[in-house]
């Protein structure tokens, strides 16, 4: 019955327009929808209200280890060793054993499909050491974030008192989680058969069940509790713009779903996502103190867009300034040289590291020799 409710939801979803002024998240204490590139917020509702996340924790959880897989701290490849702690733990799980070994990978579906509690502790422990080491590193990225209304005390969002969040808070982790695309190779799995080390294999079914019944989603998280109820971060693409939506405190999965396709659809339907300026372009030409060559090509780190507004009849024109660093050879490629603000009709909205993407190499002695060779010459 509910797999009917879901699919005739999706299936007469694009019949349902909504407005504005519409309250699009009946079923909600809190909410927001946000456009993932550009941070703009597109709806909120109570959105700075202090609630447990329940297993959305996942998402922070799931930002530190595709971080540390970055950085090369710890790599998918890893064999981790599943602690008593970790096979102990309670609520959703992938039923692990104590003693057993798992690819650090398979741990890390067992996460984003399922919303595995003892595969997240498994993977916490093997990062951090301890599962308080752990959450000391995601207390730090909230920190780093400015996430002033969030505070974890686990990995899992297991019930606890001094663990909150706010849909905004969620929002903003969620978008940093989606930069790392590769995570969302996992929780876009709607099922999976997860090998044991005893040769049988589990079954993981998605927990999120958008996944499968509406175009365009491809993560993040559920959450429930009996006491925090149903939530949902939710990320869905679409003509290439990425949209993150948060519901929390609903009563039941259904209506949990329900919320959130109408914020998608509001979002979909309203605005469209622009490329002002491509980083494959370069934006302009610099000169680099000390460095090999005369004139270096200088990038965005990313496309610079813009979120419209389709129902709005406003022109907006679009320009940028350039603020340059001052910087010497040797950078290495990708290095940040300067900054990039975008102005809509000459109101910063946005700034954008600027970067070289070659090597920038020192110069040595034949180098200015050969540059003032070439100064005579010209004055001559």
């Amino acid at each position: 019955m509910k797999k009917l409710f879901l699919i005739m939801m999706m299936f007469f979803s694009w019949l349902i327009i909504v407005k504005a002024e519409d309250d699009l998240t009946p079923n909600s204490k809190s909410a927001i929808l946000l456009e993932a590139s550009t941070g703009k917020i597109i709806y909120e509702k109570n959105s700075e209200e202090k609630l447990p996340p329940a297993s959305m924790t996942k998402v922070m959880s799931m930002l530190i280890i595709m971080e540390a897989i970055d950085n090369n701290k710890i790599s998918l490849s890893d064999e981790v060793t599943i602690s008593p702690t970790a096979a102990s733990m309670g609520g959703s799980q992938v039923f692990l054993q104590a003693g057993e070994k798992y690819k650090l990978e398979e741990l890390l579906k067992g996460v984003a499909i399922a919303s595995g509690n003892d595969a997240v502790v498994a993977l916490a422990e093997h990062l951090a050491g301890s599962t308080q080491k752990f959450v000391d590193l995601m207390n730090e990225k909230a920190k780093e974030l400015k996430l002033t209304n969030t505070n974890f005390v686990n990995p899992h969002g297991l019930d606890d008192d001094n663990h909150y969040t706010t849909a905004k808070d969620m929002a903003i982790m969620a978008k940093e989680l989606v930069k790392h695309e590769k995570i969302l190779d996992y929780t876009s799995i709607y099922e999976y058969y997860m090998p044991k080390t005893d040769g049988s294999k589990s079954w993981l079914v998605n927990t999120n069940k958008l996944v499968r019944f509406y175009e365009g989603v491809d993560g993040l998280k559920t959450g429930f509790t009996e006491s925090v109820k149903y939530c949902l971060t939710a990320t869905a693409k679409k003509n290439n713009m990425r949209l993150i939506s948060v519901v929390m405190g609903v009563e039941s999965s259904d209506l949990r779903s329900a919320d959130t396709v109408k914020l998608l659809n509001y979002g979909f339907n309203s605005y469209i996502l622009k490329t002002i300026y491509k980083k494959d372009n370069p934006i302009a030409t610099i000169n680099i103190n000390k460095s090999k060559k005369d004139i270096y090509k200088a990038y965005l780190k990313e496309d610079a867009t813009i979120l419209e507004d389709k129902t709005s009849s406003n022109k907006k024109t679009y320009s940028y300034e350039i603020s340059l660093y001052n910087k010497q050879a040797p950078l290495k490629k990708n290095n940040t040289v300067g900054k990039v603000t975008i102005l809509e009709n000459n109101k910063e909205i946005k700034d954008i590291d600027l970067i070289v993407k070659e090597d920038v190499n020192k110069a040595n002695i034949f180098n200015y020799l050969k540059k003032n060779i070439k100064t005579i010459t010209v004055g001559l």
